[in-house]
């Protein structure tokens, strides 16, 4: 999710509750608030107001932020995008995580999902992590996560993501996890002044779940508030 959907000009905007029934979810309790999700080495919760120095220390960074739309520029400005995260969950229509390392309670990085339909059959997901923690494990982990999460609890069915084609590391991170390239959509993601292609991905449902029957059990599992 290269552009992403926080917009801080809209950031004081009124935000719209959908009331179409979201056809196959399988809990929506995480509208009222996030399930912390526990791994070997992550854990992921909801983003905090405090969260917001951390991420602009990490997220900011050329290495980080070369190839995805421009984060906010202050740290005020990442408050402002955490209380926009908040309210967009609530209204039920995005959700996003903070990535901490388990034992520590600092956000090294974030996992966002968004509608692209009412029932949130259709989602676009996207993810940014400090390079402190890049070839880690922190992003296999955390997407393995984030991914049961989207497909067992959103009860998504069609999972996108859009990577740009010189953006190799995203490229292969998507591909890690089960992503399949469907498509080269051309001059499709502005930035620094230029147009860059990009590569669609998607990953289906039924596909992951199938895949998740035949790993063998992880030692990782979500837990509810």
């Amino acid at each position: 999710m290269e552009r992403m959907p926080y917009q801080a000009e809209l950031d004081a905007a009124e935000v719209t509750v959908s009331t179409a029934p979201a056809t196959g979810v399988t809990s929506t309790d995480w509208q009222g608030g996030l399930p912390t999700l526990c791994g070997k080495q992550v854990v992921l919760r909801e983003l905090r107001a405090s969260d917001a120095a951390s991420l602009f220390a990490l997220l900011t960074t050329e290495e980080v932020s070369r190839f995805i739309s421009p984060p906010p520029s202050t740290v005020e400005g990442f408050e402002r995008f955490i209380a926009w995260t908040i309210r967009q969950r609530a209204a039920g229509s995005y959700v996003c995580f903070a990535v901490t390392l388990k034992g520590f309670d600092t956000a090294i990085g974030i996992f966002q999902v968004r509608q692209l339909d009412l029932t949130f059959q259709n989602a676009e997901w996207g993810f940014a992590i400090g390079s402190p923690f890049w070839g880690t494990g922190v992003f296999q982990e955390s997407a393995t996560l984030v991914l049961s999460f989207i497909f067992e609890t959103l009860g998504v069915h069609r999972l996108e993501a859009r990577a740009a084609v010189l953006n190799g590391r995203g490229n292969g991170a998507l591909r890690k996890v089960g992503a399949v390239r469907e498509a080269v959509l051309r001059r499709s993601f502005p930035r620094n002044g230029r147009f860059l292609d990009q590569v669609l991905y998607t990953i289906i449902g039924e596909d992951w779940l199938a895949a998740r029957k035949a790993m063998p059990r992880q030692s990782f599992r979500p837990i509810l508030h």
